[in-house]
């Protein structure tokens, strides 16, 4: 079972960047898919991007594309979510999540089996 940790959660202006990192511990990362949402204050979760074993990308919305990359780094077990061109609307706490086993491919939230506490990340005008 795995356990993942998001960091990298901060305060940025409009239009700067930000790198979220999701560690994982207890399993091996590269077995598995993870994919990165997000909730904002008083909405519901969203799916911002997936990435599979094999470096397949999935991007759930035509904005995030473009904005947004996703990336692992196996050896280091860990999760890259590479922010650009941030909006005040891009705020709120994001989370990283694997599926319920190794060997399945992205999906939505609901498809998805362990989680991270989350990291916030605030966009100020």
């Amino acid at each position: 079972q795995l356990q993942l940790v998001e960091s990298g959660g901060d305060l940025v202006h409009v239009g700067g960047s930000l790198t979220l990192s999701c560690a994982a511990s207890g399993g091996t990362l590269g077995h598995f898919a993870i994919g990165w949402f997000r909730q904002a204050p008083g909405k519901e979760r969203e799916d911002v991007l997936c990435i599979d074993r094999a470096g397949g990308i999935t991007s759930y919305t035509d904005f995030m594309k473009g904005r947004f990359t996703i990336s692992r780094d196996n050896a280091k077990n860990t999760v890259y979510l590479q922010m650009n061109n941030l909006r005040v609307e891009d705020t709120g706490v994001y989370y990283c999540a694997v599926p319920h086993g190794p060997g399945y491919s992205c999906s939505g939230s609901y498809g998805m089996g362990y989680w991270g506490k989350g990291t916030l990340v605030t966009v100020s005008s």
